[in-house]
């Protein structure tokens, strides 16, 4: 296939030979997690270096704030790891690597079973090994309850998260369904009101709403249209919505069930180009697309989702925890940045079970502290919704600041490529991935190499236009190399991180609320 476009991104030149595939029949490949790979010495100070040269070596700080994430051990040679700012592998590495732990993984999952074992016995001989089956586990303790005391309006973990997550959007239409008694409930539009809708969108991490609307039935996907339930309730104030004193359930009598946006999203109103081609991005083009900076240098890329959150790679930020040393660029195409807006950081969130090398659940969150302003050449862009599918083969975008070829130099200028969704299954194919991709990962880009994203383009926009809404579908993550064949992008898939970021939004909307007004 041609490529689409020429030194788009980070793409092979045609006269580079490409590194010699190795036998797949020779290789047996695993299943990584965060134990399998050499871990990294973590030096006290980190060297972040300018755009001109992102392939450093430098390592960055470990937060002491942060006593669950593991201790650095021994360093690895002096080859391309997958590094803490760019996780783009080098092939003949991670083959290594597999090969190498392979012996070592079968003899830890042998050991972990006996001891999964033991602790089975011990469990039920004691009555306290599976307490937790079949309940909601407190993340804030040990404590299990019933999934039925899960979304009731009552806080029964000290934390508070059974009452986290229990509103969410679905399909296309953007449906509002309510998580009670263990199902998840379509709401019906009879007795809604604004500030039901505010409520939700509360619940949804946002502090405003922009409208709520009636859709029929029949124009909602079919698995939405059972379980309804009706919230018939005169109110003046804020609520949980689960509280199920508030609920019933219900057949929808008017035959419409309640659909809702929470924020302006998704659009491009001062991109106005009908130029095909190139590979400069023009301003308004991404107006959704950040330049993470760290200590005033160009680190990784990010998307506006709300006035306040920014959605990034956790490997971005593991280590770098320091709000203080880090500043959001928004509204820029060339950097250094100069001249355009540049905003502090209040809070950084990435997901628990993320590790350094595991690449799993490479997804984290930076809170502004100072609210965004819109103006066209920065917008947010719209999360998908729960149940959303994007077929594999749909044509997306990517864009940053990366280096133009493996192992380069990074790029002044905001580049930006078109690439191809590629499923699952095609991925994890033996000459591809081998397996290796987990369902938090999507990959996008081409099998026969050519136009990837590359170092320093991590953490940015995986952009899928929608019916005219854009999309935030992906948040770049690893690679091997870049633009090699049968080794496309590898992007966080937001689908499925969805719940996370909305439980992590709406923890913080509720420790700081902000106006009750529904404008946007």
């Amino acid at each position: 296939m041609t490529k689409p476009f020429e030194d788009i991104m980070c793409s092979k030149r045609p006269e580079e030979e490409a590194p010699a595939e190795p036998d797949p029949a020779q290789i047996e490949v695993v299943s990584v997690t965060e134990e399998d790979l050499p871990p990294i010495e973590t030096p006290n100070t980190v060297n972040v270096s300018p755009l001109g040269s992102f392939c450093t070596e430098s390592q960055p700080e470990i937060d002491p704030a942060k006593p669950t994430e593991p201790k650095p051990a021994a360093a690895p040679g002096p080859t391309m790891p997958i590094t803490k700012v760019q996780p783009f592998i080098n092939e003949d590495d991670v083959i290594k690597t597999w090969k190498t732990t392979l012996m070592a993984h079968r003899l830890e999952l042998l050991i972990a079973s006996g001891l999964v074992l033991l602790i089975f016995i011990l469990g039920i001989g004691l009555g306290v090994g599976l307490r937790c089956s079949g309940k909601f586990r407190c993340g804030s303790s040990s404590r299990c309850i019933s999934t039925s005391a899960q979304c009731d309006g009552e806080e029964d973990c000290e934390g508070g998260e059974d009452e986290l997550g229990c509103v969410r959007l679905s399909g296309k239409r953007s449906v509002l369904q309510v998580l009670s008694g263990g199902s998840w409930r379509t709401v019906c539009s009879e007795a809604w009101s604004d500030v039901l809708s505010l409520s939700a969108c509360r619940q949804l991490g946002y502090s405003r709403f922009v409208e709520s609307l009636s859709a029929p039935l029949s124009s909602i996907e079919p698995d939405f249209r059972a379980d309804l339930v009706s919230i018939n309730l005169s109110l003046t104030e804020i609520i949980k919505l689960q509280n199920s004193s508030y609920l019933s359930k219900t057949q929808c009598s008017s035959g419409n069930v309640t659909t809702l946006k929470c924020i302006a999203c998704g659009s491009r109103p001062q991109f106005h180009s009908r130029i095909v081609g190139g590979n400069f991005s023009r301003a308004g083009q991404f107006p959704w697309q950040v330049s993470l900076h760290y200590r005033n240098e160009h680190l990784c890329g990010g998307s506006i989702i709300s006035t306040t959150w920014i959605l990034t790679a956790a490997h971005c930020m593991y280590g770098f925890s320091d709000p203080s040393m880090w500043s959001v660029h928004v509204g820029l195409t060339e950097q250094p940045g100069h001249g355009a807006q540049s905003l502090a950081v209040e809070q950084i969130v990435y997901h628990a079970r993320y590790r350094d090398k595991a690449l799993d659940y490479d997804i984290a969150l930076m809170r502004l502290s100072e609210s965004l302003h819109f103006n066209g050449l920065v917008e947010p862009i719209c999360l998908p919704n729960y149940g959303e599918e994007f077929e594999e083969g749909t044509m997306c975008w990517i864009s940053g600041w990366g280096a133009t070829e493996d192992g380069g130099q990074g790029s002044l200028e905001l580049r930006s490529a078109q690439v191809a969704l590629i499923s699952t299954k095609t991925c994890n194919q033996q000459q591809v991935y081998g397996g290796f991709i987990s369902p938090w990962m999507l990959c996008a880009g081409y099998l026969e190499g050519g136009v990837d994203s590359c170092q320093g383009d991590s953490g940015g926009p995986l952009s899928c236009e929608d019916a005219s809404v854009w999309k935030l579908i992906g948040a770049t993550s690893w690679g091997m190399g870049c633009a090699m064949p049968s080794k496309p992008g590898v992007y966080t898939r937001i689908t499925q991180a969805l719940s996370w970021v909305r439980q992590q939004m709406e923890r913080v909307e509720a420790q700081n609320p902000g106006p009750t007004s529904t404008d946007q």
